[in-house]
């Protein structure tokens, strides 16, 4: 799977647990859509709609879902676990909306755990990912005695610790204020270029402070 993605395609999805009648006005849920490397997008929606299930849908996290999505052309629900791993490994990265941080590990090393599996950067480097989002002072803290806004930066960079052909974001600086927020999407930015790759944002507020192409309605 060294090939790299160049579009994700929606036919006809919709979440299992959706009337049709809730969807009507859905730029996504039973359309065709079509997300194309590099194009950057934001996906807006109200509280409830399914941003967060739309994302673990395309990362094959989840598959209560009616229609198809797939990558290149090939149905995600074909891939194995082992090329799943791949894909999740070299292809598509995540920040989700619950974060998915182990509280009894430091900042520092929730960020090496998904390091090592990609060795994708020395630890220096990572540090400076750290200075840059203002919270170097707290990458020898467990997580779970950070504020939230400090563990969304942690998931961040985190996210940013491989290859990807898309980087999705869900709600990824809900507890940042304007500055934090303009750090994050800096480097978000940097790094997606650096890949050559797309950034899909959900948002149902504050949304992150990053120019997108195309904006699309859940």
């Amino acid at each position: 799977m060294d090939r790299r993605i160049a579009t994700i395609t929606l036919v006809s999805v919709i979440p299992a647990v959706f009337e049709t009648s809730e969807v009507t006005a859905s730029e996504v849920w039973l359309r065709r859509v079509e997300l194309r490397r590099p194009e950057s997008y934001l996906v807006e929606a109200a509280s409830g709609m399914g941003k967060s299930s739309l994302c673990s849908f395309i990362y094959g996290a989840r598959s209560d879902y009616h229609g198809t999505i797939s990558l290149d052309g090939r149905d995600i629900r074909s891939y194995s676990a082992t090329e799943l791993a791949e894909l999740r490994r070299r292809h598509l990265a995540i920040v989700p909306q619950d974060l998915r941080l182990f509280a009894a590990l430091t900042a520092l090393e929730n960020v090496m755990v998904k390091n090592r599996l990609t060795d994708r950067y020395d630890e220096a480097t990572i540090r400076r990912m750290f200075e840059r989002l203002g919270i170097a002072t707290r990458i020898d803290t467990p997580v779970g005695r950070m504020s939230l806004g400090q563990q969304q930066r942690v998931a961040v960079i985190r996210a940013l610790c491989q290859p990807f052909d898309f980087i999705m974001l869900d709600e990824p600086v809900s507890h940042l204020d304007a500055a934090s927020n303009a750090a994050v999407a800096e480097l978000i930015g940097e790094t997606a270029r650096a890949n050559d790759a797309s950034v899909i944002i959900t948002s149902i507020g504050n949304r992150l402070a990053l120019d997108t192409d195309k904006t699309i309605r859940l």
